[in-house]
């Protein structure tokens, strides 16, 4: 009864959830993505905003943006473009400065992360009244398809290797669709140093050292539809340098 009390206030408006989108070259994606979220936002009548953070893509992303938000107004798609590539744990500041919600969903928007998802995120924050909870592909009915053997191989080492070393009391830390408590997530933000791939894994690992709970929800990860993935050679030398940086100082 209670959960179901906490679920009515939110469609009231009681809670608003913030989506920060970050984007570089995801012309052909966003329309997407965007059409999906304001689909399962209206169906569940729950509070919210898209927050479209683009650095600089050469493609048209900001243009296609501002056709979005011509169409469903401006108090539902947000634009915080910066003039470059910045990085991923700035790209939340920045969006999180601009935020009217008092939670925070951060997710890709490349449509590997499914919008349909969400109404299950918050649902699970609810009940659990959790600070944080995160999407995982590595329990439950959670997957991963559209990936070769190469990079589901690389995927389930990095967060085999992860769980050995820093047990952070999560199944999936590589992972970049999460809920956040507005709150909680300024002060992650503040606490973390990493970069790139990396941020995600200590966002995790500094939650549990602060002592905030986290709840997972199973999710499907579904490989990029349009467009080129940008993880490569560096991306993973950069992941290896940032574990054994974590494991050395938590």
């Amino acid at each position: 009864m209670a959960s179901r009390k906490s679920s009515d206030k939110c469609k009231e408006g009681a809670d608003k959830y913030s989506v920060l989108l970050p984007t570089y070259n995801e012309r052909e994606n966003l329309p997407l993505i965007v059409w999906l979220l304001v689909k399962y936002f209206g169906e569940t009548g729950y509070n919210y905003e898209v927050i479209v953070i683009d650095d600089g893509s050469p493609d048209g992303t900001l243009e296609i943006a501002e056709q979005l938000q011509k169409i469903y107004g401006s108090d539902k798609i947000v634009l915080r473009p910066r003039p470059k590539k910045m990085g991923l744990g700035t790209a939340y500041i920045h969006g999180m400065q601009h935020a009217t919600g008092n939670y925070i969903i951060i997710m890709d928007a490349d449509l590997s992360h499914h919008p349909k998802f969400i109404p299950e995120f918050i649902r699970r924050q609810k009940d659990g009244n959790y600070d944080i909870v995160s999407g995982t592909r590595y329990s439950g009915d959670g997957g991963v398809y559209g990936w070769d053997l190469k990079r589901k191989v690389i995927s389930r080492g990095a967060n085999f290797i992860t769980q050995i070393l820093l047990r952070p009391g999560a199944s999936d830390l590589t992972g970049s669709f999460r809920l956040y408590r507005k709150e909680v997530l300024q002060k992650l933000v503040e606490k973390c140093v990493s970069k790139g791939y990396v941020f995600q894994m200590e966002m995790i690992v500094r939650a549990r050292q602060l002592g905030y709970s986290i709840g997972e929800v199973p999710i499907s990860f579904v490989d990029r539809v349009y467009g080129e993935s940008k993880l490569g050679g560096n991306e993973i030398v950069s992941f290896v340098k940032g574990l054994l940086t974590l494991f050395a100082t938590t």
